[in-house]
C-alpha cells in the first residue's frame, strides 16, 4: 500500500463534458490543479473557451467545443479530442439539461431534449471513446475511468415537475450498472455520483437561495467546488479501484433524511 499515491492523477488525461460550468467546472478545477490533462466540452463555444483559459492558470486544460446531444455534434467532440490524445484515462459525463412544465402541459420536445443530452449522449459517448478508455487501461500503470453524473433526483422525487429529469438521471443510475459489467474486464470502471444541491445554472435554488436551501439539508449547507472535485477524485484515482457500478450521493444528508 501507498498512500501517497493513492488518490494521484498526475499525467493522466480527462474529457470532461459540460466542463465550462457549474459541476462540471469544479470537477474540471480539480482535476487541473491535480496535474491531468483536462479536456472540457460545452455547447457555447465562447463559454467553453474562457472557461478552459481561465483553468489553464493552474495547469493543462483544453477547450472542444460542441453539442453532444447531437450525433454530428458528439462525433466532432471526438474526432478533435482524438486530435490531442490516443488513450483517454477518465471520461466524465457531466453535461445535462433539465425541462419544468405541468404534467397535462409537458411538450415532447422537452422530454426529448433532456433525454438526447442526459442519457442517450452519455452512452454513445462512452461507447465511441471506448477503444481510447480500453487503451489507457491496457498501459497497465491504471484502469481507466468512467464517471457519470446523475442526480439525488433520481432516487427521490422532489416536487418539481421535471419529469424527463427525474426519468433521464434514474436512468443514469441503471445504466451505470450496465455498463460497469460490461467495461470491468477491460479494465474499464463505471461509477457514478448523483450530487445534490449545488450552485449552478440549472439549480438556480442552490444558487440564489443558497441561506433557505441549507435549513433543509442535514449537514447545513449546499455543496462546494471541494466536495464535488473530491468525490469524483475517490473515484478516478487507484482509491476508487474496487467501486464498481455504483452511484455515490454527495448531498449533505438529503437522500438519507428521506428515509428512501
Amino acid at each position: 500500500m501507498n498512500m501517497s499515491t493513492l488518490f494521484s492523477l498526475d499525467g493522466r488525461s480527462a474529457l470532461i463534458t459540460g466542463g465550462s460550468r457549474g459541476i462540471g467546472r469544479m470537477i474540471a478545477e480539480g482535476f487541473v490543479q491535480l496535474g491531468v490533462r483536462v479536456y472540457i466540452t460545452a455547447r457555447k463555444a465562447e463559454e467553453c473557451d474562457a472557461a478552459a483559459a481561465e483553468m489553464s492558470e493552474k495547469g493543462t486544460c483544453t477547450s472542444i467545443p460542441g453539442d453532444i446531444s447531437t450525433p454530428e455534434g458528439l462525433d466532432a467532440v471526438v474526432s478533435r479530442l482524438r486530435e490531442h490524445e490516443s488513450s483517454l484515462d477518465i471520461l466524465v459525463n457531466n453535461a445535462g439539461a433539465a425541462w419544468g412544465a405541468p404534467f397535462d402541459e409537458f411538450p415532447e420536445h422537452g422530454w426529448d431534449k433532456v433525454m438526447d443530452l442526459n442519457l442517450k449522449a452519455l452512452f454513445f459517448l462512452t461507447q465511441k471513446l471506448a477503444p481510447e478508455l480500453r487503451a489507457a487501461a491496457a498501459g497497465g500503470d491504471h484502469l481507466a475511468k468512467v464517471i457519470n453524473i446523475a442526480s439525488i433526483d433520481g432516487i427521490r422525487t422532489n416536487p418539481n415537475e421535471t419529469y424527463s429529469y427525474h426519468a433521464s438521471k434514474a436512468g443514469v443510475i441503471h445504466l451505470t450498472k450496465r455498463l460497469a459489467a460490461q467495461l470491468a474486464p477491460d479494465g474499464v470502471i463505471v461509477n457514478a455520483i448523483a450530487p445534490g444541491a449545488f450552485p449552478s445554472r440549472m439549480n438556480k435554488d442552490a444558487r440564489d437561495n443558497g441561506d433557505e436551501v441549507q435549513q433543509r439539508i442535514p449537514a447545513g449547507r449546499i455543496g462546494g467546488p471541494e466536495d464535488m472535485a473530491g468525490a469524483a477524485t475517490f473515484l478516478a484515482s487507484r482509491a476508487g479501484d474496487y467501486v464498481v457500478g455504483e452511484t455515490i450521493v454527495v448531498d449533505g444528508g438529503v437522500v438519507a433524511s428521506t428515509g428512501i
